[in-house]
Parts: C-alpha cells; sequence; structure tokens
C-alpha cells in the first residue's frame, strides 16, 4: 500500500512532511520557536516562546523577534503561543491520527532531527512519540540523489523556484512544510530510494 499521497513512500507509511523555525543553527542549543507538519490537506502548525536568546541571523532570516522573554513575533505582530511541553504533545496528537507516518524533512538528518530528539527527552515525550511514527525521510538527501547535476544548489528555495517554478515564503515552517510536500509530488521518488534515505531517530 503506498501513502495517502499515493507517491513513493515506504509500505504502509503516510509521509508527514515537517519543519522547525529555531532560534539559531546551533542544533546543540537551539529552542524550537515554530513547528509544522502536512500530509495532503491536513495541516498543524504551532510556535512557542523560547527560553533562549535568539541569534540575530536567525531574525534575520525567519523574520521571528522576542519581547520581554515572554511574547513571539512574527514581523513585529504578536502570534499565539504555547508551552513547547504542550506543543510537542499537540504534534504526537496530530501524528497519532496517521498510521504510522514517515516523517520528512529537507535536511533532517543534520538539522530537524537532532533538535526535535534534544526537545523531546528534554520534554520526556521520547517514548511517546516513536510509539507513533515508523521513521524519518531526509528530502535533502534524495534530492541529492536524483539530481546530481543541478547548478542551482540544494536548498529547498532553490528547489522550489526550479521544479515549481516560483516563488514562495521561505523560513515561515507552515510554507516550508506546503513547498516540500508539492516538491515531493513532482520528484515522485521510487520506494527504493524513498527506503535509502529513511533512518530511525
Amino acid at each position: 500500500m503506498q501513502s495517502s499521497l499515493g507517491m513513493g513512500a515506504v509500505s504502509g507509511d503516510t509521509v508527514v512532511f515537517f519543519d522547525l523555525e529555531t532560534t539559531g543553527l546551533d542544533t546543540s542549543v537551539c529552542d524550537i520557536i515554530q513547528l509544522s507538519a502536512i500530509s495532503g490537506e491536513r495541516t498543524f502548525n504551532v510556535y512557542s516562546v523560547p527560553r533562549c536568546n535568539m541569534t540575530d541571523e536567525a531574525s534575520s532570516v525567519t523574520g521571528f523577534t522576542v519581547r520581554d522573554h515572554r511574547t513571539l513575533l512574527l514581523h513585529g505582530r504578536r502570534v499565539e503561543t504555547i508551552p513547547l511541553r504542550e506543543a510537542l504533545t499537540s504534534f504526537i496528537s496530530f501524528l497519532s491520527s496517521f498510521h504510522e507516518p514517515l516523517l520528512a524533512a529537507h535536511n533532517a538528518r543534520r538539522f530537524d532531527c537532532p533538535v526535535l530528539a534534544r526537545a523531546l527527552r528534554k520534554c520526556s515525550l521520547m517514548d511517546e512519540f516513536q510509539e507513533v511514527v515508523s521513521g524519518f525521510l531526509d528530502t535533502f538527501r534524495i534530492s541529492k540523489e536524483m539530481f546530481p547535476s543541478t547548478r542551482t544548489g540544494y536548498s529547498q528555495k532553490s528547489l522550489v523556484r526550479v521544479f515549481l517554478k516560483k516563488t514562495y515564503e521561505a523560513h515561515n515552517a507552515l510554507e516550508d512544510v506546503k513547498a516540500l510536500q508539492e516538491l515531493y509530488q513532482k520528484w515522485s521518488p521510487s520506494q527504493e530510494l524513498v527506503r535509502r534515505h529513511t533512518f530511525p531517530l
């Protein structure tokens, strides 16, 4: 059985695309400020006030800033936030509504997965999380194998421009996952390729 998206998922798995926006790029210390996911028409999106300071680079790239360590702003406008543990619990509930989903992210192995794993452990939710997912898929590695001769690089923004012929609001996690799902549908990678780039948390 293929995924509900009708594209090269490992047998029995639904592909859920997810993305994080964080306070910086150091996976050992950065905090999650936005967690988004999509599968088909179903979306998930939450914001959380970080405990650590945002780097200037992260604020510049994402448009997020923090005021008084209590309020999260996106391009100067306040967004509704929930505590990180609640955000992760809600994410697990969303994932549990699918049958053993395969979580896909662009650069998952080097960035999103280490950050997510650290947050889950900190909140004592790792066991609960692992009960509902079947594994992870790195679309960055899939793109490098499928398109080894591309001259534009493998950033998601560049790949969207090349394959979907459009631009989008990159570095907003919800917009990123929507674009990634569309890219994946366009590529339609084989099940064998998906298996090679699937890994546990």
